[in-house]
């Protein structure tokens, strides 16, 4: 789940994303309108209007979610009359990996298939970059991940071969001094440990 918060921009509003969908409608109760698939009923997000009036949010662009920002969101949806609740996971999203395997794509000449090891799970992860390799410390963006490009991670699949997160380079993170070459950012491996939220 992602939020985003702009007065300047889209005015007093909160934009809550949930996922995709292919059949978009959308359904208005009061303050909040409820966007879903037709077909599906699956929800893929809500709007809060007059979202000042529910809860304080500092700052514009995403919003840092914690408890009580989520809790203060369900109330809203509460009382404009949803019975929907929203559950979030709180866990880190761009974590210290450790690439434990690496294969050729078998239908991709520049693409790598990497098992990646990031502490509670093990993920495949497709790359492009020409200078990953096994043993490494990478920043792993997870699924649900907002990129300071604001481009959001999500499961894939990439010539044919699912991924789930993407393998950072510095320039990607937007760290100061990236070099601009294609690579990915490759850690000191004493100074991280795996698992370990990244911070930049």
């Amino acid at each position: 789940m992602n939020v985003f918060y702009n007065l300047e921009g889209v005015g007093d509003c909160l934009l809550i994303n949930l996922g995709d969908i292919e059949h978009r409608t959308f359904e208005r109760k009061g303050d909040v309108a409820r966007i879903y698939d037709e077909k599906t009923n699956k929800t893929a997000g809500f709007n809060v209007f007059n979202a000042s009036k529910y809860v304080k949010v500092e700052g514009k662009g995403q919003v840092d979610l914690n408890e009580t920002i989520v809790e203060k969101i369900n109330e809203a949806l509460i009382k404009n009359g949803f019975e929907e609740k929203l559950d979030v996971d709180f866990s880190p999203k761009f974590v210290v990996g450790y690439v434990m395997e690496k294969e050729k794509h078998p239908n991709a000449d520049k693409l790598s298939v990497c098992k990646v090891d990031v502490g509670t799970e093990e993920l495949q992860i497709v790359c492009g970059a020409p200078n990953v390799e096994t043993s490494q410390k990478v920043v792993v963006a997870k699924v649900g991940a907002v990129m300071p490009s604001g481009m959001i991670i999500k499961d894939a699949e990439l010539r044919g071969i699912p991924s789930s997160g993407m393998i950072c380079s510095a320039r990607e993170l937007e760290l100061p001094n990236a070099p601009q070459e294609k690579g990915i950012l490759v850690l000191e491996n004493e100074k991280y440990e795996v698992g370990q939220e990244f911070k930049s």
